[in-house]
């Protein structure tokens, strides 16, 4: 990766608090207990790859409804 460049980052800044916390409701509802203090480091990578992988694919699933022309339709698992 080039110097000073950073991926991990919301490209609308005003989003960054929601899928922060869209992150916490896809944690709670896999089971996994986040953090109080909100450091996930101490966490298993299994357990927060599932939480990124399922919050990927609920945004997917969003993203296919809002173009099937149903938009602001929530997903539930």
């Amino acid at each position: 990766m080039a110097r000073g460049s950073q991926s991990n980052r919301a490209l609308v800044r005003e989003a960054a608090a929601a899928l922060d916390q869209f992150k916490y409701e896809v944690a709670a509802e896999i089971g996994v207990n986040p953090p109080p203090d909100g450091y996930w480091g101490d966490l298993p990578s299994r357990q927060c790859g599932a939480v990124g992988g399922h919050m990927v694919r609920r945004m997917i699933e969003m993203a296919e409804q809002n173009l099937a022309g149903r938009p602001g339709a929530r997903i539930r698992p």
